[in-house]
């Protein structure tokens, strides 16, 4: 039930960004949602895309340093409170945030947040007693 997540480390520097979505572009990668946490020197890109396969193969042959890591496309509801209806359980177990971030989806009805936990196991788990919708990554690829 877990989606994987793609991660370039990228250099902090003009262009560097607009390298890597051409690249994509070029291997006809769609991106489904990001992140981009930067520092002086480098970034780190967190991306969900329709084909890590393809993404990573491109991005390595072009130089690129590519990781992958499991994380939870999780349904939030859309209203006041979604957010924290996911969080406090988790919290409540002392399930880590490690971060998180949107994915865009103008066709769903609720909310889509890709989390990554330090416990993912027990985060599956408890979003499973609580009836919280993880979407699969064979789901997510193709949103």
């Amino acid at each position: 039930m877990f989606a994987e997540q793609i991660s370039i480390f990228i250099e902090n520097k003009e262009g560097r960004l607009a390298e890597v979505t051409a690249i994509l572009r070029d291997a006809d990668v769609n991106i489904r949602a990001l992140s981009l946490a930067d520092t002086t020197d480098f970034g780190v890109l967190r991306l969900i895309v329709n084909d890590n396969d393809g993404a990573e193969s491109a991005l390595k042959k072009e130089g690129f340093t590519v990781g992958k890591t499991q994380v939870l496309a999780v349904e939030v509801k859309d209203e006041p409170g979604g957010l924290n209806n996911i969080l406090d359980p988790l919290w409540q177990n002392r399930v880590n945030v490690e971060y998180m971030y949107a994915f865009a989806n103008p066709q769903h009805k609720n909310a889509i947040m890709i989390f990554r936990f330090d416990d993912p196991e027990k985060a599956l788990e408890l979003l499973a007693k609580r009836n919280i919708r993880v979407i699969g990554a064979e789901e997510i690829g193709n949103l």
